[in-house]
């Protein structure tokens, strides 16, 4: 039996979805930590147990918020085991904070507006992610084109020395590798139909902001088409993830 991992989860609606299966694929037990419902940040987790920091609607420009008091000893953790090369996995949230530890900028995603001014730019619903051949390792478990569901206001700058393997064309940096065994994904690979809907019913005003009115019934309506096939291309992804993190 593998050490497993730790999952610590930031919100109720944004829990580890389809990732607890992906251990239990490879023999390994997700514990979950629920900082929401008060749940102190571990001081340190066990050598070669893997860490995984799930999503959550707070950022790094949080840090110092009162209504998020374990940011703070959260970032201190993943900066710890960037550091020492120990196995992490950030999903959303947890990759800017993984950039963040590792150095990088985190900050709002933006684009170009009509005046010529940068403005605001959420990635939210399902968009295609690009995973270029050869890229990384574990881009061979999916095709080179494969729609993700995002839910995401900030974006990163990647971390000296990381390797990028996955993009899209509003959001570049979508996913990369610090050495062999810490991953950060911006999209939500995890999601399944459940998860989806608790992000509409806890958070609908972020993704009508982001797709205007009628946002939850375009979501809905796209997921039916395609979440069947993120079950698929995302059990792969998730399953060469945990199978590099647990090596």
């Amino acid at each position: 039996m593998s050490r497993g991992a730790v999952a610590l989860q930031h919100v109720p609606f944004e829990g580890p979805a389809r990732l607890a299966g992906a251990f239990a694929r490879a023999g390994a037990r997700l514990e979950v930590v629920r900082l929401c419902d008060g749940a102190a940040v571990p001081a340190s987790v066990e050598t070669g147990t893997a860490l995984v920091v799930l999503g959550g609607p707070m950022g790094v420009s949080d840090l110092d918020d009162p209504r998020w008091p374990f940011l703070r000893a959260e970032l201190a953790l993943v900066e710890q085991r960037v550091r020492l090369g120990e196995p992490v996995l950030g999903v959303c949230l947890g990759a800017q904070l993984i950039a963040h530890a590792a150095g990088a900028r985190v900050y709002p995603n933006t684009r170009l507006g009509a005046g010529g001014a940068r403005e605001r730019a959420p990635e939210v619903g399902w968009g295609e992610v690009r995973f270029p051949r050869g890229a990384h390792p574990v881009t061979r478990a999916v095709a080179e084109r494969e729609p993700m569901f995002h839910w995401h206001g900030d974006t990163f700058d990647l971390p000296a020395g990381a390797t990028l393997f996955a993009s899209t064309d509003s959001c570049a940096h979508q996913a990369f590798a610090i050495g062999e065994r810490c991953f950060g994904l911006q999209f939500h690979c995890e999601a399944d139909r459940d998860s989806i809907d608790a992000l509409l019913a806890a958070d609908a005003d972020f993704a009508r902001a982001a797709l205007g009115e009628g946002a939850a019934e375009q979501i809905r309506s796209d997921t039916a088409r395609y979440e069947p096939s993120l079950r698929a291309s995302g059990d792969r992804l998730l399953d060469a993830l945990v199978t590099a993190l647990l090596a």
